[in-house]
């Protein structure tokens, strides 16, 4: 198989990197200060707030397009579709790289905060009574509640389940996590 060097790209990491430039055979391979790799936008300080930016702008569209969309503002509808919708696009920036800046933070919580007073009747509640009142749980308590989760499954191992070993591949429940209310 060939390597197809129009494909990569070097993405210097660290702080007193000498940005080397790195060839293949004549042909110098290009440098990039941030690269998306699994669908996360990773910079060459391993920082990512530009990340939780395209994130929110991202799940902010879909959030404005639902409260377009639809005339009325039922329980029923609105939470499902949000679920289903926005909160995927929230809840990698959760987990697998929990963000680093409070202001990140902010303002993914902002887009959830944003869903939660698009119902009339729940807007005089402060946020986290409006997601108890919806059932739904603070991106900061789903992150907790993840880290418990990774650091279970650290300390006790892999799972066996009905006698069968899978020390193999570890189980990681990473995504889900994601999918409780």
């Amino acid at each position: 198989m060939r390597f197809n060097k129009a494909k990569c790209k070097v993405l210097h990491l660290g702080r007193s990197n000498p940005w080397y430039q790195y060839r293949l055979r004549d042909e110098g391979i290009e440098s990039s200060a941030a690269e998306k790799d699994l669908g996360a936008l990773v910079d060459e300080k391993l920082d990512m707030s530009h990340q939780c930016v395209l994130t929110a702008q991202k799940a902010n569209c879909i959030l404005g397009c639902i409260k377009s969309s639809m005339t009325g503002r039922l329980r029923e509808v609105i939470v499902p579709l949000c679920s289903a919708l926005v909160r995927p696009h929230l809840e990698p920036c959760v987990q697998p790289w929990s963000p680093q800046h409070k202001q990140d933070k902010e303002l993914l919580e902002w887009v959830q905060r944003r869903a939660t007073k698009m119902f009339q009747e729940l807007e005089h509640l402060s946020c986290e009574e409006r997601l108890r009142e919806l059932g739904l749980f603070s991106l900061d308590k789903r992150r907790l509640w993840g880290d418990l989760i990774a650091a279970f499954q650290y300390l006790k191992g892999p799972y066996r389940k009905g006698g069968t070993d899978f020390s193999a591949r570890p189980v990681v429940k990473g995504q889900g996590v994601m999918v409780l209310n």
